[in-house]
């Protein structure tokens, strides 16, 4: 018998009506170039990309005592945007810890929502060490990028709210990183609609999660530049919510080369006039790439679009990716 998942559905209705009135409900539109093809468009969230869900569902499930002490967290900037504005609205402190990788853009948004910015190391994995400094020595508490039930919960609340605007997908594509979106929507969708498909979708360059459920064990792999830059980082060697979620759940992995995410992020401004960033065209890569079949009612999650705008205007001019 296997092992109960660290996330419940419950956990998932929870959230939801914790998050009530506090994130958007976000549109779902076919996509006229490509048949049967359904664009879930979470970028136009309030802080531009579906973290805010499980941001917001974190600090609303804090005891007093710790959010009055505030929050820190390790983010390629689309969480930490999510967790500074989350943490504005309740009042509390937040520390966002970044690595140089992250685009300049990502860290000024961080920045513009008043949370103390620390940018350190090459990596993810070497801003949390900075993180775990934090909480040691500050008594802050860390709310992970994912690797968090209360965060995984509140990104769950998306996959319910693609059932209620598609009752019964063949198929969702869900961009895959360290696992919180997809453990979360996957756990959404499975629970009510067990014939749907769930496929995570990831860059070829340093896709972690990827790699560690091709082990069958979290592995380090190296973080490397790639137009998908919010899917970059570890899943921590220690991980203890999402891999085992995402292996019991997810269906399939498809990796996505850099060229191809480029072409999927002109595709969808061309269908929708948006600019996305590269995360979130990586279920389009994968039908354009012909890696993916799509089904009469295939749902894409276009999950941010917190992209730097002199990125995208090379992207769109069709320059190498």
């Amino acid at each position: 018998m296997s092992a109960p998942l660290p996330v419940t559905p419950d956990d998932i209705r929870a959230a939801e009506a914790r998050l009530r009135g506090r994130v958007r409900l976000t549109p779902m539109r076919a996509d006229p170039r490509l048949p049967g093809v359904l664009l879930k468009q979470e970028y136009r969230q309030e802080t531009g990309a579906f973290k805010l869900r499980g941001a917001t569902n974190a600090i609303l499930s804090l005891p007093p005592d710790q959010l009055r002490r505030g929050v820190v967290t390790a983010s390629t900037g689309n969480h930490g945007r999510a967790l500074a504005y989350a943490a504005r609205a309740a009042g509390a402190r937040a520390v966002v810890c970044l690595s140089h990788l992250v685009p300049a853009n990502k860290v000024q948004a961080v920045r513009d929502l008043g949370a103390e910015l620390r940018i350190t190391g090459q990596s993810q994995d070497e801003a949390m060490i900075e993180v775990a400094r934090a909480v040691r020595e500050e008594g802050l508490t860390e709310v992970p990028p994912f690797d968090h039930p209360a965060v995984v919960a509140g990104q769950g609340t998306l996959g319910l709210e693609i059932l209620a605007q598609c009752p019964a997908p063949s198929a969702v594509l869900i961009p895959l990183s360290g696992g919180g979106l997809a453990a979360g929507v996957a756990a959404a969708i499975r629970a009510r609609s067990p014939a749907t498909r769930l496929i995570g979708v990831t860059m070829e360059r340093g896709a972690a999660m990827a790699a560690s459920l091709a082990a069958g064990h979290p592995v380090t792999v190296e973080e490397m530049p790639t137009l998908a830059d919010s899917l970059g980082g570890g899943i921590g060697l220690d991980n203890r919510v999402t891999f085992a979620m995402c292996r019991a759940l997810l269906d399939e992995v498809i990796l996505v080369a850099e060229p191809e995410i480029a072409a999927a992020m002109r595709h969808i401004h061309a269908v929708t006039g948006d600019a996305v960033e590269g995360a979130a065209a990586v279920g389009i890569a994968a039908i354009l790439a012909g890696r993916l079949r799509p089904g009469p009612a295939t749902v894409c999650i276009l999950s941010g679009a917190n992209v730097a705008p002199e990125t995208f205007a090379r992207i769109l001019q069709g320059q190498p990716a």
